[in-house]
């Protein structure tokens, strides 16, 4: 049996190893320099006055075409628009005209207002609505417009006329989400985590002050980038889960590793340069996995999702560098008093070679085909709901109940008439081109119109309409479904694919549906098409970098398909809660809604690198054992055993983290925060700790293959077995602290 007081060889000190070393011993310089980071950052912020917007602009699409020539030949009707809607719960509107008509007078006399349209009102006359115009996007109107708005309809609510502003209104209208609950949450789970995982109070505490600080340079430069570039309004929100949960799992891995190197008797100094060349370099490979998965979505064409992964990026980038430099610094300062104020003996990686992770090893290697077949089977399991995904654009619909946003939806979907009904809430704007073409105009609008009329899902349209300079043939189509159900995509891709090409076929014209549901079923459309090309090239990427680190190719496939079953598990339980609507009012939405069209795109990406954390560290420890005995049974287990309450507790801690963000009011940010949990948590239980151990003990020492010419190719020393004897391998009690986690 593999003995843990067994010597190692020594090595020459690493660079990680100098630099840990060297912030040890000079802990208040490091953790000054970081403070004034942390100044500079947010000072930086302030000056940099960052912008954060939703709007997607997708060029060449056929939404954005037809936008552009509605700019060009009838601009009144491209302007951005809002609606505001009145309405009384009993009798109708008529005995309050006045007051309502007073109304939209007050709405058109609004700043950057260009027109305000003549009422609208319903069939029972219980509800009436006025489209406003402006000369600018809505969201630069920003949120304190919403004042303006109740200024200008205070008659109709002097009346008793209820009011909610909806259409592009929601951008302005709707409170911006604010997070600092979920923070304050997450991070009171991770530090109640961290006590029982550590047992002291002092060790507790030392990775979740270091990640805060981190944390917080990072979305400061990300706020001082925003001022350059514009961000979502969820970027800041996502580096913050990005950033806080991989900060604490960094230095978490880092402490538990110094701690180790306390109770086999070096002095912090010397532990703390062993922490960050065993466990840094392990946290450099996980931080670059994770940047270069994020950074891949720039490969998606589409600067809305490429930016979003930059935020992460920086986020993790940061605390990465944090770990390499202020948890060293943080460590040598505490030293031996890590363990100050102690609620039960210290553990650090392994109590002995008897311990339950000892004990769990030796059964998982002498029951591998069982654990295999049961983990594969429950995340097979998990991923069934995926075969229903259903992209499409979260609306109003899905908002709080009571909301504003959400009584103008429902007031329009509720009302009878002309203008009315669910497909009111997201009609389409249909553009006919009849620049190019090469037959009478009322010709073509004969054909559109017949076209129109035999296709199923349309509730009504207007009359094809010729613009001012007569280029163009435009009419308003109004679905009888809502915005994001199914029958409203299935009826925008039935258009632009088979109805407007074939009615237009040999007349020269083209035609183009556009209007704020349009693009975003083009958005869902091309994230679509895309979503492969951003796969690709994470998993090429991610099996480059594994295949250089750990030398084999077998380790790295293995790895790289075990992250996609955890990926497709994770989608099949947001179907099923989200799409589904199972336990959906458990995180606050209360009806069954589409997945966001960039939430499985982004999973993928963040799910991918996170993943990579926990494989990357446990490979490590099973790497470092592997490489010294050039015994597999006795690597895989002493890795497993090494790694597995560090793993857990940090897998804990993240998902504490990601799950304290579903109570944000964004329905995209409940989708992310559930995801990643879920993902999480199966990655670290289901994969890291049954598959990857059960596959690794099947295939013994084929994990290690590398052929021939790649073992000359890649940079970096041969690994070489200790020379010393060593025992054979009884998985039956499978000992020692393992490999550097």
């Amino acid at each position: 049996m593999y003995s843990p007081q067994q010597p190692e060889p020594q090595a020459p000190a690493s660079r990680l190893s100098r630099l840990g070393a060297f912030c040890a011993r000079r802990p208040l310089w490091v953790i000054a320099a970081w403070l004034l980071l942390l100044g500079a950052a947010v000072l930086g912020r302030q000056l940099a006055a960052p912008a954060y917007s939703d709007e997607i602009t997708l060029p060449g699409t056929q939404s954005r075409t037809g936008a552009d020539l509605l700019a060009g030949s009838a601009p009144e009707i491209a302007d951005p628009s809002g609606r505001v809607v009145f309405h009384v719960g009993t009798g109708s509107l008529a005995g309050q005209r006045q007051a309502v008509d007073a109304s939209v007078a007050g709405l058109a006399r609004m700043p950057h207002v260009t027109a305000a349209s003549p009422p609208v009102t319903s069939a029972d006359g219980r509800t009436a609505y006025t489209t406003v115009s402006f000369d600018r996007q809505v969201k630069t109107l920003g949120n304190a417009y919403t004042d303006t708005l109740d200024t200008a309809t205070a008659p109709a609510r002097a009346a008793g006329v209820e009011v909610a502003y909806g259409g592009d209104l929601n951008q302005v209208v709707r409170p911006p989400a604010n997070d600092r609950a979920s923070e304050a949450v997450g991070v009171v789970a991770a530090l109640l985590i961290l006590v029982l995982a550590f047992g002291s109070i002092a060790a507790a505490l030392l990775p979740l002050l270091t990640a805060l600080l981190s944390m917080g340079v990072g979305l400061g430069v990300v706020g001082i980038v925003a001022g350059t570039l514009t961000f979502a309004t969820a970027a800041p929100t996502l580096a913050t889960m990005i950033g806080l949960g991989v900060g604490i799992d960094y230095a978490l891995f880092l402490t538990t590793r110094f701690r180790q190197d306390l109770i086999d008797g070096h002095d912090p100094v010397d532990a703390a340069g062993r922490t960050a060349a065993s466990s840094g370099r392990a946290v450099v490979v996980a931080a670059v996995t994770v940047a270069v998965a994020m950074l891949s979505l720039y490969a998606c064409g589409l600067s809305f999702i490429g930016r979003m992964g930059l935020a992460a990026t920086i986020a993790v980038i940061i605390t990465g560098a944090a770990a390499l430099t202020l948890v060293p610094a943080a460590l040598g300062l505490i030293g031996r008093r890590i363990d100050r104020f102690a609620l039960r003996r210290p553990v650090a990686e392994t109590t002995g070679g008897h311990d339950r992770w000892h004990r769990y090893a030796a059964l998982v290697g002498r029951h591998p085909w069982k654990f295999l077949t049961a983990g594969t089977l429950l995340l097979a399991l998990c991923a069934v709901p995926l075969f229903s995904l259903r992209l499409g654009h979260v609306d109003d619909g899905a908002d709080r109940a009571g909301s504003t946003t959400r009584n103008a939806y429902d007031w329009i979907a509720e009302g009878e008439g002309p203008g009315f009904g669910p497909g009111a809430n997201g009609p389409f704007v249909l553009v006919t081109d009849l620049r190019h073409a090469t037959v009478p105009a009322d010709r073509i609008s004969g054909e559109v119109t017949a076209a129109l009329r035999d296709t199923a899902g349309i509730a009504r349209f207007t009359p094809l309409t010729p613009s001012p300079d007569g280029k163009l043939l435009v009419s308003t189509l109004t679905p009888a479904e809502g915005p994001q159900s199914a029958a409203t995509g299935s009826l925008f891709t039935e258009l632009t694919g088979t109805t407007l090409p074939t009615a237009l076929s040999g007349t020269g014209a083209e035609g183009h549906l556009t209007g704020s549901t349009a693009g975003q079923l083009d958005f869902r459309d091309t994230v679509k098409d895309r979503l492969p090309l951003i796969i690709g090239i994470v998993l090429a990427a991610a099996l480059v970098l594994l295949t250089v680190v750990f030398r084999s190719v077998v380790v790295p496939l293995k790895a790289v398909v075990l992250n996609l079953f955890t990926t497709a598990a994770s989608y099949g339980v947001l179907v099923a809660v989200f799409q589904w609507g199972w336990g959906s009012g458990l995180v606050g939405v209360s009806q069954p809604v589409p997945i966001e069209s960039f939430v499985p795109m982004m999973m993928f990406a963040i799910v991918f690198g996170l993943s990579m954390d926990y494989e990357i560290f446990l490979l490590s420890a099973i790497a470092g054992t592997w490489h010294r005995t050039g015994d597999n049974t006795l690597a895989v287990g002493t890795g497993l055993a090494a790694t597995g309450r560090v793993i857990s507790s940090a897998a804990l801690i993240m998902t504490a983290v990601f799950l304290s963000f579903a109570a944000s009011s964004a329905v995209v940010v409940k989708m992310l925060a559930l995801g990643l949990a879920v993902s999480v948590v199966l990655d670290a239980t289901l994969v890291r700790l049954v598959l990857v151990p059960a596959a690794m003990f099947l295939m013994g020492r084929a994990n290690w293959w590398l052929p021939p010419f790649l073992d000359r190719l890649l940079p970096g020393p041969r690994p070489v077995p200790d020379p010393r004897p060593q025992p054979k391998a009884d998985v039956s009690c499978v000992g020692g602290a393992g490999g550097e986690a």
